[in-house]
């Protein structure tokens, strides 16, 4: 609960700073995150406490989610359970090629529901189901082909990678940016003609946005654009 609440702290700080562009979640320790503290829960086991447990953690998952900024998972260890959704509630995910990752709480008589929510949205209903049933770990080369992290480097390399990935995204304009992150996760769960009529409005607003002049005009001009870093 301390964790989480510090977790959504730091979110709602990063949300109303313009001047942070990327976010990246790393972690200490040898674990990414193994998940919810089960002591806790043992030592809590009552309604209003265990439903406010996992009301708060949907709110720290929908925050990502709605962070204008892009977020990185920097994944050094395994993630487990919670660990595995706070991967797929990332945006974007760069793994060491130690890292591990399961929804492993059916075998304690748990079954991973909030963790499944993410996980399914990032990879197929087979896989998913696989992962919540039997609560079995992949190793991080099948998180990248199932499509859970988007790259997997040695240890070493960690972060060298995570600093090239958000580097790319530093070089866009951050309007962009944020427009691009919420029309997705808008589009994403609704049917396809619902997804172009929304598309249409929200790229149309964004061709008669400053970032878009700046683009085009910079493209005529065969020149590199100067976006607004605001």
């Amino acid at each position: 609960m301390e964790m989480l609440d510090a977790l959504q702290a730091a979110l709602d700080a990063i949300a109303a700073d313009r001047s942070v562009r990327v976010v990246v979640i790393a972690a200490n320790g040898k674990a990414f995150c193994t998940g919810h503290d089960l002591k806790e829960m043992l030592a809590n086991r009552n309604r209003t406490f265990i439903a406010a447990l996992f009301d708060k953690c949907c709110k720290v998952l929908m925050s990502l989610t709605r962070l204008p900024q892009p977020v990185i998972a920097r994944v050094h260890g395994i993630a487990t359970a919670a660990g595995c959704q706070l991967v797929a509630g990332c945006d974007l995910a760069v793994a060491s090629a130690e890292a591990r990752f399961a929804t492993s709480g059916v075998n304690y008589g748990l079954f991973c529901a909030t963790p499944g929510v993410a996980v399914s949205r990032n990879v197929s209903r087979k896989q998913a189901m696989e992962l919540l049933l039997t609560g079995e770990f992949i190793d991080a080369a099948t998180a990248l082909e199932w499509g859970l992290v988007n790259r997997v480097v040695p240890p070493a390399q960690l972060d060298a990678q995570v600093s090239e990935l958000a580097a790319l995204l530093l070089a866009k304009p951050a309007a962009a940016l944020a427009t691009g992150k919420k029309f997705f996760y808008q589009q994403i769960d609704i049917d396809m003609e619902q997804a172009y009529e929304l598309a249409s409005q929200v790229i149309t607003d964004n061709m008669l946005g400053d970032d878009a002049l700046e683009g085009a005009t910079a493209f005529v001009e065969k020149r590199q654009p100067r976006w607004n870093r605001k």
